[in-house]
């Protein structure tokens, strides 16, 4: 008779949670959400963003961080987390293709990733098909990154397709900034391969060159992927995760105050000082209606 009693009281209590009209995660104060993410200067601060609305949402996040796509995509596959932002369009496209079939695609988080030849502002050039003319004025070279990585297969494609007479130099990313660094210091001409968001966009007043033959892939979004069955067993976090989008031009400009020494951690608080209002929005959306 008690164990019936207890039941019982147990389903009127579920019953005025479910018709009272308060947000579901106010029942669920303890629920756990393992989130995964890459210690990456647009990576980190967009979960930390999320993280935080997450638990004013009601629930507990625990944050895990990767420093390889292929270990945190064979975390989720494993289910040791739940949730991961991920570019799976472009960068990360393998890894998602390889195991889509075990994981969900949720909602997009940002969009305008993208990668090509850039120039100074000041160069007055817009696209890719002026570049031979302008041969000598570059020094005849492309400052690019490390060979292999998959911004340099499209730059090394977009030479070919275009026929460009200037020779890509491969490197690494330190020496690309500070080749870009001495240019812009100088007003000089120069050339290179860069991706938006990064501080560097911004901090030298980077413009990308027109891609008529469209070479480098489009702009791409990140999204928020999970691992299968997530949503289901969490419609309402993955509600409250929909309603998160954080612009690139935001990002790019948190990449720059890491650069300046600020950490991700303090980078993404200061957004979220800074957009209150848009908070309270995405706080009303995440209610349970």
């Amino acid at each position: 008779m008690k164990r019936f009693l207890g039941a019982m009281c147990i389903l009127a209590l579920t019953a005025l949670i479910s018709v009272s009209g308060l947000p579901q995660a106010q029942a669920q104060d303890n629920k756990v959400i393992k989130m995964g993410t890459m210690a990456w200067e647009d990576l980190k601060p967009m979960s930390l963003i999320s993280k935080n609305v997450l638990e004013d949402a009601g629930y507990t996040v625990e944050f895990n961080e990767f420093s390889e796509w292929g270990i945190a995509f064979a975390a989720m596959t494993r289910g040791d987390i739940d949730i991961l932002i991920s570019q799976t369009d472009y960068v990360t496209q393998d890894y998602w293709d390889k195991n889509k079939n075990r994981l969900e695609k949720l909602s997009p988080v940002s969009y305008g990733l993208y990668q090509a030849f850039a120039v100074p502002s000041y160069v007055p050039i817009n696209s890719v098909e002026e570049l031979n003319e302008n041969t000598e004025k570059f020094g005849g070279k492309i400052i690019g990154v490390e060979p292999g990585s998959g911004l340099m297969r499209e730059a090394t494609t977009a030479v070919d397709q275009y026929g460009l007479s200037l020779k890509l130099v491969d490197g690494s990313t330190a020496a690309m900034t500070a080749a870009v660094k001495s240019a812009t210091d100088r007003q000089e001409w120069i050339v290179a391969t860069m991706w938006n968001p990064s501080w560097m966009m911004l901090r030298y007043d980077m413009k990308f060159l027109s891609d008529p033959k469209k070479i480098f892939a489009p702009a791409q979004a990140y999204h928020w992927i999970a691992r299968a069955g997530f949503s289901a067993e969490n419609p309402h976090a993955r509600e409250v995760l929909a309603s998160v989008f954080v612009p690139i031009d935001d990002v790019a400009a948190m990449n720059v105050k890491i650069n300046d020494g600020m950490t991700m951690e303090d980078a993404a608080q200061e957004w979220l000082t800074s957009n209150a209002d848009l908070l309270a929005r995405w706080a009303r959306i995440g209610d349970k209606k």
